[in-house]
């Protein structure tokens, strides 16, 4: 039981920031194609909703990347340049 809680705690950090990440790049989509609307609507881009979605976009998507780098690095999967530089 105790492992299947970790497990379930693992995915949600995955999940997690991969959620911020679609919301973020739904914001920056909306608000770029928010002037092509209506012409009733403002014909300008939104440019707080598009920061918001910047700022989301960018935090999830360096948290995935920052974790898959850095457990492949544990596993020795990555370049020679990336790997551990260890003392002699």
């Amino acid at each position: 039981m105790k492992l299947v809680l970790y497990r379930l705690i693992a995915i949600l950090l995955l999940v997690i920031p991969g959620v911020l990440a679609t919301y973020g790049f739904l914001a920056m989509k909306d608000a770029l194609f928010a002037q092509f609307g209506p012409e009733e609507t403002n014909p300008h881009i939104l440019w707080g909703k598009f920061t918001l979605g910047l700022v989301c976009f960018a935090a999830g998507v360096a948290f995935i990347g920052g974790w898959t780098f850095f457990r492949d690095r544990k596993r020795n999967y990555v370049a020679p340049r990336f790997r551990k530089k260890r003392r002699r």
